[in-house]
C-alpha cells in the first residue's frame, strides 16, 4: 500500500507514457483492448491469450478500493489499530531471526531495519496475511475502473512480463486488491525493477522468502528517494 500512495501523488502530474485504452464500458471489450495493447509493446499472441484467459471484472476490488477509510482517520487512532503488543513481539523475533539480512540491507541501500520491520508488519502481519485476490484480475479490474486507470495498466503489462518470465500464473497467483505480491506487497512493475534473490537459491520468491521479500522492500524504498540516517 506505500507503493500505491506514492504513486497516486505522483500521478497527479502528466505522464510521458501511459496505454492508450479508455477506461469504463465493456469488460469483454476493455480485455480486447488491452490484449491489443499487449501485442503492439511486443507480447507473442500466445502469451497475451494465455494471460488474459481467466480475466474477469471483480467487484470485491472495486469495494475494496472505495473502503480505505483507515486513511482519513487521526494519527492516534490509525496507530492504536496497526500495533499490537503481538505485531511488537513478533518484530523482535524477526529482528533477531533476519539480523544478517538486514545487516545486508543497511549496508547496501541504508534503510534500517526498524523501518523494514514496520513496514513488513503493517502490509501483511510479517507475511502471515498477504491477500487472496486474483492478481490479474484485481490488477484488470482497477485499470477498467475510471478512478486511476494510469496507475494500474502498466501494472497490467509489467505482470505479463512476470508471467513470461514463469513467475505468476494468472489463474492462481493472489495477493492484495491493489495487485500488490508478497510478503512487503511489491506491484509487478517493483517486482521486477527491485527484486532482489535474498537467500541465494536463485529465485524471487516474495510470498515464501523473507529474504528475498525484505531485500526487494529495502531497494524498492531507495529507489523510491529514501535517504538513510534522515528522520
Amino acid at each position: 500500500m506505500l507503493r500505491i500512495a506514492f504513486l497516486s501523488v505522483f500521478l497527479m502530474f502528466p505522464l510521458a507514457a501511459q496505454a492508450n485504452v479508455a477506461c469504463g464500458g465493456d469488460f469483454g471489450g476493455f480485455v480486447e483492448r488491452m490484449k491489443a495493447e499487449a501485442r503492439k509493446l511486443g507480447h507473442d499472441r500466445g502469451v497475451v491469450d494465455r494471460f488474459f484467459a481467466s480475466a474477469r471484472r471483480d467487484p470485491a476490488v472495486i469495494r475494496a478500493d472505495r473502503a480505505q477509510g483507515i486513511f482519513q482517520r487521526p494519527f492516534t487512532e490509525f496507530a492504536r489499530r496497526l500495533i499490537s503488543q503481538n505485531r511488537v513481539d513478533n518484530g523482535r523475533r524477526n529482528a533477531q531471526r533476519y539480523d544478517a539480512v538486514f545487516d545486508r540491507i543497511e549496508a547496501t541501500w541504508g534503510v534500517d531495519r526498524a523501518v523494514l520491520l514496520a513496514f513488513w508488519a503493517f502490509e501483511t502481519d510479517y507475511g502471515a496475511v498477504q491477500g487472496d485476490f486474483n492478481t490479474v484480475n484485481a490488477l484488470l479490474t482497477l485499470s477498467h475502473d475510471c478512478r486511476r486507470p494510469d496507475l494500474f495498466r502498466p501494472q497490467v503489462f509489467a505482470a505479463i512480463e512476470l508471467f513470461e518470465n514463469g513467475d505468476i500464473d494468472p489463474a492462481r497467483t493472489t495477493g492484495a486488491w491493489a495487485g500488490e505480491i508478497g510478503m512487503v506487497q511489491m506491484l509487478p512493475r517493483d517486482i521486477i525493477e527491485n527484486g532482489v534473490d535474498g537467500d541465494g537459491d536463485g529465485h524471487v520468491y516474495l510470498k515464501t522468502s523473507a529474504p528475498d521479500a525484505l531485500m526487494s522492500g529495502g531497494k524498492m524504498l531507495s529507489s523510491l528517494g529514501w535517504r538513510p540516517n534522515e528522520p
